[in-house]
C-alpha cells in the first residue's frame, strides 16, 4: 500500500507530488533541490552547498519514513552543467559509508528554479 511521506525538515512539495512516498518497504524521494526548510533558494552558491542542501533534504525526508542514508539503494542525480560533476562528487561522498549506494549522474539543459543540482533517492526499510 502506497503511503505519502511528509516532513517540516525538507522543503513543502510546491507541486502535484509529494516529498516521497513509500511502501512497506521502499522509499522513493521526489527530487530534492537546494532549497532550505524555511523556503531560502541556494541557487547562487557553489554546487557543493546546493549537493549538501538536496542531500540534507533527502535525509530528512528517509528519516521521516523510517530510513536512513546507509538504506539507499539508488541515487540519480541531475546536474545543469556536467562539469561540476566532480565538485559535486566530492560533497555527495560525505553522505555515504563504504558502500555507496548504486547512482546515475545526468547533464541536462535546465532544472527548476535555476539551480545547479537535483537529487532524488529510493531507499529500503
Amino acid at each position: 500500500m502506497k503511503r505519502i511521506v511528509d516532513t517540516d525538515a525538507a522543503p513543502a512539495a510546491v507541486g502535484a507530488y509529494s516529498q516521497a512516498t513509500e511502501t512497506d518497504d521502499l522509499v522513493f524521494t521526489a527530487g530534492q533541490i537546494p532549497l532550505t526548510p524555511d523556503g531560502e533558494l541556494l541557487d547562487d552558491a557553489d554546487i557543493d552547498v546546493q549537493t549538501q542542501q538536496s542531500l540534507e533534504n533527502v535525509r530528512a525526508i528517509l528519516e521521516e519514513a523510517g530510513a536512513s542514508m546507509g538504506d539507499v539503494l539508488k541515487v540519480t542525480v541531475f546536474l545543469d552543467d556536467i562539469d561540476d560533476f566532480e565538485e559535486m562528487n566530492d560533497t555527495y561522498e560525505s553522505f555515504f559509508d563504504d558502500e555507496p549506494p548504486a547512482r546515475s549522474a545526468v547533464g541536462v539543459d535546465e532544472l527548476p528554479k535555476g539551480v545547479g543540482v537535483e537529487i532524488e533517492a529510493i531507499a529500503t526499510k
